[in-house]
């Protein structure tokens, strides 16, 4: 018999609601600044996104309040390198592909990342459904739909950056613990900054369009990245790894509603596939890590 009051259900359900809502942002925030394309493109639109993402979460997180002595710099360099460059070649990506096929394609590089760790047999179950999702995507499910290849490209792109950020991730934020985000950021945003302001120009300060970049920087950054900070520490890591999973169903969700978007079956077909690899992957995982853990998205 289950003695579990109220608040304890409540408090009980809340860190998975907390990751769901998180994951509906970033797609949301993905599906929101394709509004900036028009005026500042894909470049100009990551670079808005980051660098009032990170003003926001250096207000929040203050870093300069516990800055550890001796720590590594280089790993977080590359932890901001990497994230820097997810959300650039992401960014161009949704501009030639849907917001769903999009996302499931960068879900490769953390997959890659699961797979390439383990020895079990199971993995290659996974890689093999991956491997068919994409086929979907990209392959078959373009009779129906035509892809663009220079959007693959791209998605492609970001999935090796996020590779990057998780094995960069690691080191970092061992050294820099919870001032890891906010550093990360920062440097993704001078990183992406030079590529914003040569598509853009002086058009990247226009105050018309502040308040959309600012509400892309709030939906994708300080929202989803407070949601985590609370579930993280409250639910197992793999099945914060499974969940984490959804995040391309998310992405053709966000993509119909807010975009009008429109997949194959066949397409569709290819994200549940891609679903299915990394939450199995997340799931089998001897460390409950193996999963990808949330997008710089």
């Amino acid at each position: 018999m289950d003695r579990q009051t109220w608040p304890e259900r409540i408090a009980r359900i809340l860190p998975f609601a907390a990751t769901l809502a998180a994951m509906a942002c970033f797609q949301t925030g993905a599906a929101i600044a394709k509004g900036l394309y028009p005026a500042v493109g894909p470049q100009g639109a990551a670079a808005l996104r980051l660098g009032l993402g990170a003003a926001l979460l250096v207000i929040l997180i203050r870093p300069w309040r516990s800055w550890p002595r001796a720590a590594p710099i280089a790993p977080l360099i590359g932890l901001g390198v990497a994230a820097g460059g997810a959300v650039l070649f992401f960014y161009l990506a949704i501009a030639r592909l849907p917001l769903g096929v999009a996302i499931s394609l960068q879900f490769l590089g953390p997959l890659s990342v699961a797979v390439a760790g383990s020895r079990r047999p199971t993995d290659l179950l996974w890689a093999a459904l991956a491997a068919g999702g994409v086929w979907s995507l990209v392959g078959s499910g373009a009779q129906g739909s035509a892809i663009d290849l220079l959007g693959v490209a791209s998605a492609l792109c970001a999935a090796a950056c996020w590779a990057g950020y998780i094995l960069s991730g690691r080191v970092a934020s061992a050294a820099f613990g919870g001032s890891t985000a906010a550093l990360a950021t920062s440097i993704a945003a001078l990183v992406v900054l030079p590529w914003g302001l040569l598509k853009a120009g002086p058009a990247l300060f226009s105050p018309q369009i502040l308040p959309l970049a600012l509400l892309v920087a709030l939906v994708s950054t300080a929202i989803p990245f407070s949601l985590e900070i609370y579930a993280l520490p409250r639910m197992p890591a793999r099945t914060f790894s499974v969940f984490t999973s959804l995040e391309p169903a998310f992405g053709v969700i966000s993509g119909v509603l807010l975009l009008g978007e429109r997949l194959t079956l066949t397409q569709m077909g290819g994200v549940a596939l891609v679903v299915t690899a990394a939450a199995g992957s997340a799931w089998s995982s001897a460390n409950g890590q193996a999963g990808a853990p949330p997008p710089p998205t």
